[in-house]
């Protein structure tokens, strides 16, 4: 009894080996293995490099072009992200060869900092304009319990300013434009304007910026970068059949 159970279970498990065993069909002309029905390439896809300049994709182009199909295609996704397609190829499946994503620092824009945070942020992650020096001149000189009073017209902003016994009005410019840092260190950073709201609470002041140009940066972004691929491989352009869209 107990025997022929047990051949019954190696019988059975037998089955189940049997049966995952991958098997391999052909199918109108093309390979395919029956545990996923994954076809097999003719053509093996690469494996994609992740880069952080725009300098690193062109030194790829130009140094590895036998790695390249004959046509490919710098996508340029953002203004923080390239991607360098080959052309179609089989099944018209394109081969992600490499990914540029820049290194940006993360303004939180439309959020309020506190005063400290605010001034940290504002030398981190701006180049500096006269816009920027006046915004940190304002928020730096404020101080709880030392302003007088802040008049708001929802446009701009005015606020007094108590220093020892003398007052003095410093008007808050509005719009101000400022040049964060947002895309690639190899293109210049855009301008925009930006609106700068101050307010006040228990913990003292806090500050913001809100974008006010509706994202627009972001198109004069990518054709600049189109333009510096453009110019940076002018001569591989024609060589290697390389398309740049943005």
């Amino acid at each position: 009894m107990v025997e022929g159970l047990r051949d019954a279970l190696q019988y059975i498990t037998g089955l189940k080996e049997k049966s995952m065993e991958p098997k391999i069909v052909e199918i109108e002309g093309s390979t395919y293995c029956t545990r996923d029905l994954v076809r097999y390439h003719r053509f093996p896809m690469a494996s994609s490099l992740s880069v952080n300049t725009l300098t690193a994709l062109v030194d790829y182009i130009k140094g590895k072009p036998e790695e390249l199909r004959e046509t490919s295609i710098l996508h340029v996704v953002s203004p923080t992200r390239v991607s360098l397609y080959s052309g179609l190829i089989d099944e018209r499946k394109r081969e992600s060869l490499m990914v540029a994503e820049a290194i940006v620092n993360e303004f939180a824009f439309d959020n309020y900092y506190d005063q400290e945070r605010f001034l940290i942020e504002l030398q981190s992650n701006f180049l500096q304009t006269e816009d920027l020096l006046t915004i940190m001149q304002v928020s730096g000189n404020i101080k709880s319990g030392t302003t007088a009073n802040y008049s708001d017209d929802g446009v701009s902003q005015k606020t007094t300013i108590k220093a020892g016994v003398e007052l003095s009005d410093v008007i808050v410019p509005n719009p101000v434009k400022l040049r964060p840092y947002r895309t690639f260190a190899e293109i210049e950073q855009p301008e925009s304007s930006y609106i700068f709201r101050i307010k006040d609470n228990d913990r003292g002041p806090a500050f913001k910026l809100v974008e006010a140009d509706g994202g627009l940066w972001k198109n004069v972004v990518m054709k600049k970068i189109k333009d510096y691929l453009e110019y940076e491989l002018s001569d591989q352009i024609e060589e290697h059949k390389i398309t740049i869209i943005a």
